[in-house]
């Protein structure tokens, strides 16, 4: 009988709270998981078109740019602070310390256009992820992605780029040229 219960109760709040949510934050095309968490609400910059799917931890205390059509997956991490190094310095007066916190890291991070985030990645403080970007499952991105880059590893190291399958398929559908064009710029060769 419980293990029935619980199959139901899980049913009934998949229904109710996991939907995906549309029109956040004055990107009316844009869809967040209410099971994505974000803190610092006020420091997100969305552009349009964005999916962000279940979840997620996303902090933009310290300013997080997402382009328009950036993918982010499941259960990734996107944090523009870090306190772990400054509490091992300090240990119990971390929380009593005053003044500049020596080994904390906040910093904003940038998401171009297009990119795919995939499930399981972080995405560290101070990081700009390029336009048309790939980050692979699992992947730990520090620092500076270029546009168009397929990264993977921990820490993420870039494997590929983008734009030799995107040539592939714009030559079966040459009809989506244009719309490729509008923000990548150019075609791919």
């Amino acid at each position: 009988m419980r293990a029935w219960l619980n199959r139901w109760r899980r049913r009934v709040w998949r229904a109710l709270f996991f939907r995906i949510v549309f029109g956040e934050r004055g990107a009316p095309m844009s869809r967040i998981a209410p099971s994505s968490c974000i803190e610092g609400e006020a420091g997100l910059v969305l552009a349009d078109h964005v999916f962000i799917g279940q979840f997620n931890f996303i902090d933009a205390t310290a300013g997080l740019t997402i382009g328009e059509g950036v993918q982010i997956t499941n259960f990734v991490s996107i944090v523009t602070h870090s306190s772990h190094r400054a509490i091992r310095l300090l240990g119990r007066s971390y929380a009593t310390h005053s003044g500049p916190v020596p080994g904390y890291v906040k910093a904003p991070i940038s998401v171009g256009a297009y990119s795919f985030i995939g499930p399981h990645s972080l995405i560290e403080a101070g990081s700009r992820i390029g336009r048309g970007a790939v980050v692979c499952a699992y992947s730990q991105v520090r620092g500076e992605v270029p546009d168009f880059a397929i990264m993977a590893g921990q820490p993420a190291c870039q494997i590929g780029d983008v734009r030799k399958s995107d040539a592939k398929l714009l030559a079966l559908h040459p009809e989506l040229a244009p719309h490729y064009r509008a923000w990548a710029g150019e075609l791919p060769k």
